[in-house]
């Protein structure tokens, strides 16, 4: 009836088990903590959406979760987490580049944007929804990414985005793109001196060129600054930016570009993981 009246054979196996289902109880109930935390986080990082916005958001999110069951899209497979990790991830840049470019007697009513590696199409696809206004292009070179990233743009119903199906270093020396854009932005896709030499080509003189980075990027800044310096630009802001996702505190690493970049950069495919 009770623990003191078994044997002691009997109490060597009870406690044990006694344990063990204590064990189980509490990390069930951690997991639905961690669950409670990361809907509630998710929730709050849509906030400032409209409804259509939300429903849009929705919409990629389904998608990018349906394809990336054929294709890798994202290591994450959790709706939850796509909410935190790449959402509300994208969703942070926004405050620092907008106050970047006031700062500057920029009008953010109609920026023109180029999201570079786009890959799963962040942070440019969140940033359309919450931007109508702007207009983006996704610069991504795998054709099957660029291929989910037409579908998403299509059901996401979104007609102020373009993709383009390229690499960095072809684009960057086309008259189309070369010193067009207002801003662009990458996320962490490489390093950041070798993002410098594949966005900075594409921002017009005045720009920004805005990278998203973890939280610690300052090594990685020193390392770019004279390669940031021969493409024409130089740092403006080092921002943090709180992320509700696991790994904690962001940086946007924000460049103004001030001068024209010489011609022979991007160089060739390959060529900007040499020292610049």
């Amino acid at each position: 009836m009770s623990l003191c009246c078994c044997s002691a054979g009997s109490r060597r196996l009870l406690l044990p088990g006694l344990f063990l289902g204590q064990h189980h109880q509490l990390r069930r109930s951690l997991v639905h903590f961690r669950a409670a935390s990361t809907a509630a986080a998710a929730s709050s990082s849509t906030a400032s959406l409209s409804p259509a916005q939300q429903r849009q958001v929705s919409l990629y999110v389904d998608a990018l979760l349906d394809w990336n069951q054929r294709m890798n899209l994202t290591a994450v497979t959790d709706e939850a987490e796509v909410m935190t990790r790449h959402v509300a991830d994208s969703l942070a840049v926004l405050s620092p580049l907008e106050r970047a470019y006031t700062s500057r007697g920029g009008d953010v009513a109609g920026i023109s944007l180029i999201d570079v590696g786009s890959g799963a199409g962040l942070p440019g696809l969140i940033l359309a929804v919450a931007r109508p206004s702007w207009k983006f292009t996704l610069l991504e070179s795998m054709r099957k990414r660029c291929t989910f990233l037409e579908h998403a743009v299509e059901v996401m119903e979104l007609s102020n985005v373009d993709v383009v199906c390229d690499r960095a270093e072809n684009v960057g020396q086309s008259d189309d793109f070369r010193e067009a854009f207002d801003v662009a932005a990458a996320r962490a896709v490489a390093e950041l001196k070798v993002l410098a030499e594949y966005c900075l080509p594409l921002v017009r003189v005045g720009g920004l060129f805005v990278a998203a980075k973890g939280h610690d990027p300052h090594e990685e800044i020193r390392s770019a600054k004279a390669a940031v310096r021969t493409l024409g630009a130089s740092m403006l802001d080092l921002c943090n930016v709180e992320s509700v996702g696991p790994h904690g505190q962001r940086t946007a690493v924000v460049y103004l570009k001030e001068r024209t970049t010489p011609k022979k950069y991007p160089r060739h495919p390959g060529n900007p993981e040499l020292p610049l």
